[in-house]
């Protein structure tokens, strides 16, 4: 059986929506100092919608497949719906990743509930500290 699925392998080979956002009205960075996979994600938010969303990582295979497809199932979507993506949820739709690489997926969903954080944040808008309070708690 081969270690990575064809859609890891597909969204680490052809990243989707790789860059920058200048203007980004959220961004949020993440790492892991383990195994120094580094993630920043920029939301662009137009009506409490994902309009456009980049990245950045630098990291393995692993890292940046997770980080590609992460960014792809929030694309389009609410930011309330966004919130609600998780790492198992990422991993399921790369078809798998190796157990010692389930962090990449981990990254992926913290970087946006930053970026989405730094949105809410930035803009003096209301939110739920529960909804936040594992990446709240890395800040202290």
């Amino acid at each position: 059986m081969a270690l990575y699925s064809e859609k890891v392998m597909d969204h680490f080979r052809n990243p989707r929506n790789v860059g920058v956002i200048e203007d980004a009205d959220g961004v949020g960075e993440v790492g892991n100092a383990k195994c120094g996979d580094i993630m920043k994600i920029y939301l662009k938010i137009e009506k409490d919608v994902i309009s456009d969303v980049k990245f950045e990582t630098f990291g393995c295979g692993s890292a940046i497949a997770s980080s590609s497809m992460a960014t792809e199932l929030i694309k389009g979507k609410p930011l309330s719906e966004a919130l609600e993506l998780t790492n198992k949820a990422v991993a399921e739709a790369l078809d798998g990743l190796p157990a010692y690489k389930m962090h990449c997926s981990v990254l992926a969903e913290e970087a946006i509930k930053r970026a989405i954080l730094d949105y809410y944040q930035k803009h003096d808008l209301p939110y739920n500290e529960a909804v936040f309070a594992d990446v709240l708690h890395e800040e202290e």
